[in-house]
């Protein structure tokens, strides 16, 4: 069927044990992995979309960043629209009817029970519900095509093409979508990154934390691209987290900064000093694929490929005093 795509994508896996109220609750690691999978897969599908709406509620927040960093896709493209937060059928389509007619592909990321109901709405007597009951559990994404316009979406207009989990994406999917990254354009947001220098005092002398690179062919900090949402600082925070498997105390100030090349320009990294208090399990690491070694500050330097990195280490280890 030729005409117009909608993608109907749930939020990743949120965490409901920070005690944050409903709106401002985050996504889980594996969330905002399930939600890179499913950008990837869109991606690889060709549906990336012209427009994307999204509930501005953290979790769903969390999960379009995630979603169009995996498409290569600027969030100028995003919507924030506040009636998509825990919306009925009907506010879904009104936020639909307000997107450009001119728009081919639109993507709306939100929450259930809404979402489930619009996808009923539209493609009416085509939905074969699976044996868990659930039509679109977290980060799973419904694809239906349609001849009318985005004011005109009458009940059972849409034809249902398929309803993909991200347990059906591979994880690998996430990490050559970075790697095809690095081959075109990216958003220019991408060139701003933040980065932790992990350390810990043991016996009173300085230690620091390197970890494998994705590739596993060199030793690395944690480091990624700033989030739009989050600060240099917080964001580096996130990515000890994510790549680092740990947590700690991190700098109001950044150390210092680097550049490297990369996606054909200059990006540039803040780098934030962080002692670490805990190193989480290998089970709730979500890049537990990578190795982290513990050094001392000289034999980082020599594992660091990076000149300015390596500087950042004998500044940080002067100001523990020579150890």
């Amino acid at each position: 069927m030729s005409g117009k795509t909608l993608l109907v994508l749930r939020h990743g896996k949120s965490d409901w044990g920070t005690g944050h109220e409903d709106f401002h609750r985050p996504l889980v690691d594996r969330g905002r992995l399930g939600s890179q999978k499913m950008g990837a897969w869109i991606k690889r599908q060709k549906l990336v979309p012209d427009v994307v709406l999204s509930s501005p509620a953290e979790r769903a927040r969390a999960t379009t960043v995630a979603a169009c960093k995996a498409m290569g896709l600027p969030l100028k493209t995003v919507r924030w629209d506040e009636r998509i937060y825990a919306a009925p059928v009907e506010d879904l389509l009104a936020a639909l009817a307000d997107c450009p007619k001119s728009a081919r592909r639109v993507m709306v990321v939100g929450h259930n029970p809404g979402l489930e109901e619009l996808v009923e709405y539209l493609s009416e007597g085509q939905l074969e519900i699976p044996d868990d009951g659930k039509l679109l559990p977290t980060s799973a994404l419904a694809q239906l095509e349609m001849v009318e316009g985005w004011q005109d979406l009458a009940r059972g207009c849409a034809s249902l093409i398929s309803v993909t989990r991200p347990g059906q994406v591979p994880d690998e999917l996430a990490v050559e979508s970075d790697e095809e990254m690095e081959r075109g354009p990216v958003p220019d947001y991408f060139f701003t990154q933040s980065a932790v220098l992990p350390y810990c005092l043991v016996e009173d002398k300085l230690q620091v934390m390197l970890i494998a690179s994705r590739k596993g062919t060199r030793w690395v900090v944690p480091k990624g691209v700033k989030e739009p949402e989050l600060s240099l600082r917080d964001s580096a925070s996130k990515e000890a987290l994510e790549e680092g498997g740990v947590r700690g105390r991190v700098d109001d100030e950044a150390i210092g900064h680097y550049d490297y090349r990369k996606w054909g320009g200059v990006c540039s990294v803040a780098v934030f000093p962080m002692e670490v208090t805990e190193s989480v399990p290998e089970d709730e690491w979500e890049e537990s694929h990578r190795e982290r070694r513990w050094v001392e500050p000289k034999e980082a330097k020599r594992l660091l490929d990076e000149r300015a990195l390596r500087k950042l280490v004998d500044k940080l280890e002067k100001r523990f005093g020579k150890h």
